[in-house]
């Protein structure tokens, strides 16, 4: 291994030097390695960036990424991205998304196929939101007998049972080509 060849998590700089750029991210004193690669410093643009062999699937800021609902807490819930601009993504990484200001019940659910965009990456975290017309639930079943749903204004009614659950619904719900956004 060369002494170039950085680990995940390793220092590449302080945030005063330079900024963190692709393959990087920033813990608020440090720009630090998020994939193992070879460090790349641009002394002209003041950027440090890890290039990998392989392209890895981590979304830039304002990237729109489709993924599938991990884990609902009180505030904010969990996304496994399976796809970033319409191109599907192997890595499966996580992002998390406020919804602490979003006035519904429940936004989203297990297993929910949701679109969300990048708002930033901070503390080697991905944060998104879900706060625009588009972006909310594709794909979503009936939490009750898991029946197939049609929306209704901002909810969401079981064909089978007739259960009403609120949910924050995109524009393209069940749509079936929303891959192609």
């Amino acid at each position: 291994m060369s002494e170039n060849t950085v680990f995940p998590g390793d220092k590449l700089a302080s945030i005063e030097e330079y900024e963190a750029g692709y393959n990087t991210f920033d813990d608020g004193d440090l720009v630090r390695a998020a994939t193992i690669g070879k460090k790349n410093i641009d002394k002209s643009t003041r950027i440090v960036e890890i290039q990998h062999p392989r392209i890895l699937s981590i979304p830039k800021i304002g990237d729109i990424v489709i993924g599938t609902v991990a884990a609902v807490m009180s505030s904010m819930i969990a996304v496994s991205i399976d796809y970033i601009n319409g191109k599907p993504v192997t890595s499966k990484v996580e992002c998390v998304c406020s919804t602490r200001n979003i006035r519904k019940k429940n936004i989203a659910l297990v297993n929910d196929i949701v679109t969300l965009r990048i708002k930033n990456h901070l503390n080697g975290t991905i944060h998104a939101t879900i706060d625009e017309p588009e972006l909310g639930i594709l794909f979503t079943k009936c939490r009750k007998c898991g029946g197939k749903v049609v929306p209704m204004r901002d909810a969401i009614k079981c064909t089978e049972c007739s259960w009403i659950d609120e949910r924050k619904l995109s524009t393209k719900f069940n749509n079936s080509d929303f891959i192609n956004l």
